[in-house]
């Protein structure tokens, strides 16, 4: 495969997505994007890793995402939904993002001569986000083709994974302490294991102990459960 571009946002799914790329394809580059999102440390993360992992990394400012739509990851005055509300999505749903981010991904591959493009949203585990589902994905693929003429192929490696096997893959592909120290989940942009109360946070430890605890069981983590090196 000549080459794949890995829409990156310097968190545990993506992270391990860029990981995966360069497992499978000759040539990777990555995307991230700057939406109004209320804290930048996870695009220095981006930038970091990328750059530890010899990953040329282009930022796009798409700021207009947060000044047409409304989410507590975007607007400091909202509070942030712990919990999914019974009948909607939780405010941390940023409306559209996915959409935009694979259609400039998309122009961005077309212009660098790439047509796979790579995206960590799973709905195995996801927070309630409609454009995390694999309908999404496989509309959205074929919308991109008609509009660009193209034949695009959106790589979705997670999609029916949930977080303990992400875990296990990031383990696999050897970017196990990478992804646990320096990717940013967190809604409040604290690296590593975050703020462990957010969403995010707590979905991620729960993949996380659950992972550990499968490794444990098989032989494969020290009694004293030492995680830092699963």
């Amino acid at each position: 495969m000549a080459g794949a571009l890995v829409v990156f946002s310097g968190g545990q799914d993506s992270t391990t997505c860029l990981f995966w790329a360069r497992e499978h394809f000759e040539n990777v580059r990555a995307l991230s994007f700057f939406y109004g999102q209320k804290h930048r440390r996870e695009l220095d993360m981006a930038r970091s890793i990328a750059e530890e992992a010899k990953i040329p990394l282009d930022v796009q400012d798409v700021t207009f995402i947060s000044r047409i739509g409304h989410s507590s990851l975007t607007d400091p005055a909202m509070t942030m939904d712990r919990e999914k509300p019974e009948g909607g999505w939780p405010n941390t749903f940023v409306p559209g993002r996915n959409m935009f981010f694979l259609g400039v991904a998309a122009v961005c591959a077309r212009e660098q001569g790439m047509r796979d493009i790579v995206t960590g949203v799973s709905q195995t585990d996801f927070s309630g986000y409609p454009d995390c589902r694999d309908t999404f994905i496989r509309s959205m693929n074929v919308t991109l083709n008609l509009a660009m003429g193209e034949q695009f192929v959106i790589h979705t490696p997670l999609m029916w994974l949930d977080k303990a096997q992400t875990w296990e893959l990031a383990d696999r592909l050897g970017v196990f302490d990478l992804v646990r120290t320096r990717t940013v989940t967190c809604y409040n942009g604290i690296p590593g294991d975050g703020c462990g109360e957010c969403p995010s946070c707590r979905l991620r430890r729960q993949g996380l102990e659950r992972y550990l605890e499968k490794k444990r069981k098989a032989g494969g983590v020290p009694p004293s459960g030492d995680e830092n090196h699963a």
